[in-house]
Formats: structure tokens, sequence, C-alpha cells
């Protein structure tokens, strides 16, 4: 019985060494897109900040941002963009640092909501050992609207049917006046027997 608690005890030991222990150090406070809608093959990007809520520095080693495609066969394609930022960059003990991630839409994306998965990756100044520190990774899912190329054929078709009824109307008031006025000008004319 002895015998079997020993190399449990020591796998749980390698484990707990191997495994590198997370500090929290970061929160994206904030994660927008530049835009409400978006339309296929367009070209956006998305804000975020990150806040240090660490008693010592940190530094954001990787920030990307990662959406699930579905094209108009219904495939899935995973793309993965990446901020323009030069990193590593450092923030200190409670301030914020704002970054910007462009990323382009394919032309043929199917339209709808899909998750971007924004993650950010961090380390922490270890003051002891003066050295950084495997942090942690915070995370954010900002949803993009795709509209559909459809919408805008509909929204032009509806806008030229407004047109249409509008001239309709205008046209039939006047054709009105004008057979008020012609009547008028008949009664004026006739001669008096």
């Amino acid at each position: 019985m002895h015998k079997k608690r020993l190399p449990i005890m020591l796998s749980s030991f390698l484990f707990l060494m191997i495994v590198p222990f997370v500090v929290q150090a970061a929160t994206i406070t904030s994660c927008t897109l530049d835009k409400d809608t978006y339309h296929q093959g367009e070209i956006g990007y998305i804000i975020v900040t990150i806040y240090n809520d660490e008693s010592d520095k940190i530094r954001v080693t990787e920030l990307t941002a990662t959406i699930d495609y579905y094209y108009t066969p219904g495939n899935v394609y995973l793309q993965k963009f990446f901020t323009d930022a030069t990193l590593p960059t450092e923030i200190e003990r409670g301030q914020s640092s704002t970054f910007y991630i462009p990323f382009s839409l394919p032309t043929n994306i199917a339209s709808g909501y899909t998750n971007v998965d924004v993650k950010a990756e961090t380390e922490l100044w270890d003051s002891d050992s003066e050295r950084w520190k495997e942090s942690d990774h915070p995370t954010y899912q900002p949803i993009l609207y795709i509209e559909s190329p459809y919408e805008q054929q509909s929204e032009g078709r509806l806008l030229m049917m407004y047109l249409f009824g509008a001239a309709t109307i205008v046209l039939a008031v006047v054709t009105v006046f004008l057979f008020i006025l012609n009547r008028r000008a008949r009664v004026i004319t006739q001669p008096v027997v």
C-alpha cells in the first residue's frame, strides 16, 4: 500500500514543478471594433486597452485577434491577426496602454455575427530575481457583424421604390391641378348667350 502512494506523490510533485505558476497581471479593460457594421472584403481594426493591476511592471509580448470565418459554401476558416505595435511593450503598475489590431475580411465571408477571440500574452517583472516571469493571458470576445451584400442591394431598391412612389404622387397632384385649371378656363372662356 505504501509503495503505491510513492509514485502518485512523486508524479504530483513533478507535475507541480513542471507546470509554471501563472500570476494574474493584466486585464483587458476595453476591446472595441472601429465600426458597428462591416462588409465583405473590408478592412478594420480592433482597439484593445490593457491595464496593469499588479504591484510591478508588466510587458505585453503578444496580442492577437482570431476570427472563425464561415464562407458562403459553409466552410470554416480560422485566421489570426497581430497587433501593429512593436512588442514587447512595458506597462507600469496602475497604468494602461492601448493597442490596435488591424484585420481584413475576405470577399466571400458569410454575413452575420461572429465572435472575435482577442488574447494578450503578458509577463510580470519579478524584482527579487530581476527577471520576467510568465504571466496570464487575458482575453476578450467582441462581436463582429458582417452585413449581407444583398442587404445593400435591397436598400437601394427600397430607395428607388420610395423615389418612384414620390414621383407618382407628384405627377398625380400636378395632373389634378392641371385638370382643375383646365375646367376653370373652360368656364371662364365660354361665351354668354
